[in-house]
């Protein structure tokens, strides 16, 4: 008798004891998106965000290097930015303690009189990566670098994306989902759905027949590979002179982030964000050269929020609801030895690592 492959169990979707043990471990030593270089261009600028229940703040020094810190005060655990600005230097607004762009103390009242050595206190920094533009943060110190965890996706990207260290946001789109975030990447994360689900993106972006999703040998990557409709039938222009214009590519990177290629070297991306053990948020970015208005980027961007968005919403708010069910016994996934669209290699993968992550 063959040995099937059966889903998760409802727990690792439901259990607010796995979502915490998640939130402690799994997002904690494990690469996410902090957001774009460009909202951080110049000497000073620095942008807030959140990342397994910490506040962080990204800032670029005065010597261009980007450096990430928790927000927090070292003297009485005032937190120091909120949102998005520039600044000289970094001060606390409970005690005016004054930190360089480096998280070096550079002043304070009275600190002198106290005998505090200010080079003894610095902020608690985080690791930090450029990804083309896109920067990441790790919260484990001993992380591998993001080459290590992604292999060949930095130069993959680069030939899909000719101009991608020029792209900067154009459209955001964020949507809040009323589903475990593993029950939304698990979605995104296979076609098998597409073809009933997604008409728009199956008959005027790309070929299905064609879809397959590869996991990596090594690292943690998901690469989705298709082609492009027929010319005649796709919802946009491209030009297919560049190399790559007629291919679909898409690199899901664990455990939160997808770098989206779309038919004619067009980047989107996608990025969630926990909330609690039936919540997410999902962003979704749309970018053009050097922020340019793009009508086209802007129309795909309309399209995919009404269409594959939309309807995404309503399939991954249903699971959540049969995941409560007493009903619910964990089915065999569909494992074709030729993978392809039918296909759920990639959620077996998925699962693998969401179960490696609680249970190692």
């Amino acid at each position: 008798m063959t040995d099937l492959t059966h889903s998760l169990e409802a727990r690792y979707y439901t259990d607010p004891a796995i979502f915490e043990n998640e939130r402690n471990g799994l997002l904690a030593r494990t690469w996410q998106f902090a957001g774009h270089a460009s909202d951080v261009a110049n000497p000073g600028d620095y942008f807030t965000f959140e990342i397994a229940g910490e506040s962080l703040f990204c800032i670029r020094g005065h010597d261009g290097t980007l450096r990430t810190f928790y927000n927090v005060c070292q003297h009485r655990a005032h937190q120091l930015v909120t949102g998005s600005g520039s600044t000289r230097v970094v001060v606390c607004p409970y005690h005016a303690w004054t930190y360089e762009l480096t998280g070096g103390l550079r002043s304070g009242p009275n600190l002198k009189a106290a005998g505090i050595d200010r080079s003894a206190v610095c902020l608690s920094s985080v690791r930090t990566e450029d990804f083309h533009g896109f920067i990441f943060v790790n919260l484990d110190p001993d992380a591998a670098p993001m080459d290590d965890w992604f292999p060949g996706v930095r130069a993959e990207l680069a030939a899909f994306v000719p101009q991608i260290d020029a792209l900067q946001p154009l459209e955001w789109v964020e949507v809040e989902e009323r589903c475990n975030w593993k029950v939304s990447v698990e979605n995104y994360s296979e076609c098998y759905h597409c073809s009933l689900n997604h008409p728009t993106f199956a008959t005027g972006v790309i070929r299905p027949e064609t879809y397959d999703i590869q996991p990596d040998a090594t690292g943690y990557v998901l690469r989705h590979l298709t082609e492009c409709q027929d010319l005649d039938a796709m919802t946009y222009e491209i030009d297919m002179t560049q190399p790559h214009a007629g291919d679909y590519r898409s690199f899901f990177l664990w455990p939160m982030f997808s770098f989206q290629v779309y038919p004619g070297n067009r980047l989107n991306t996608y990025h969630w964000r926990t909330d609690s053990v039936d919540r997410c948020t999902v962003w979704r970015g749309w970018y053009s050269v050097d922020g340019i208005d793009d009508e086209v980027v802007h129309r795909l961007a309309r399209q995919d929020r009404a269409t594959t968005v939309e309807e995404d919403i309503h399939l991954v708010e249903s699971v959540q609801r049969g995941l409560q069910s007493r009903g619910y016994r964990p089915g065999p996934l569909v494992l074709d030895p030729a993978m392809g669209l039918n296909s759920e290699h990639s959620v077996q993968k998925l699962q693998q690592w969401m179960r490696d992550a609680v249970d190692p």
